[in-house]
């Protein structure tokens, strides 16, 4: 997961209404609305975001029905810590990381890091063929092919 998806995911509501993407609404059926409207990615990100977020909402007050739980827990205190200190080790000091302290930070967290590393990875990747994939869109290949062999970088 890139560290751009993280720190804009965890704040996605607070990210979106910043950059006037999104206003909060509490009519709306996420709690966003949208300001562009016929915006396919973004409303499908949101209906995967309610559906992960919807799953790991369960799942954890199941498992933590209490926030001591949460607390409490060594090995998923240990994991959160290595997320941050070891897996994003230059930004382990950041104050945008989020705490893990409540069910609902353990929800947040999970969400973020299910929809980065699943449809949002796919939309971000996949989608990257149809552009750079058509030969002239990538003009640094071009460099190479059109110099005159004595000139050639190595590229």
């Amino acid at each position: 997961m890139t560290l751009y998806g993280y720190r804009t995911l965890f704040f996605l509501v607070n990210d979106s209404t910043l950059r006037g993407l999104a206003v909060e609404d509490p009519t709306a059926k996420h709690g966003l609305k949208l300001a562009i409207k016929g915006y396919p990615y973004a409303n499908d990100s949101l209906l995967i975001w309610d559906a992960i977020k919807q799953w790991f909402t369960e799942y954890v007050n199941h498992y933590y029905p209490k926030v001591e739980k949460v607390k409490s827990d060594r090995e998923l205190q240990a994991w959160w810590e290595e997320v941050r200190t070891k897996g994003h080790g230059d930004k382990k000091d950041e104050p945008w990381w989020p705490v893990l302290n409540t069910q609902e930070d353990l929800i947040q967290v999970s969400t973020t890091i299910i929809l980065v590393s699943s449809g949002h990875h796919a939309a971000a990747n996949f989608g990257q063929y149809a552009y750079c994939g058509y030969f002239p869109n990538r003009l640094q290949l071009l460099e190479k092919i059109c110099q005159p062999r004595s000139n050639r970088r190595g590229l």
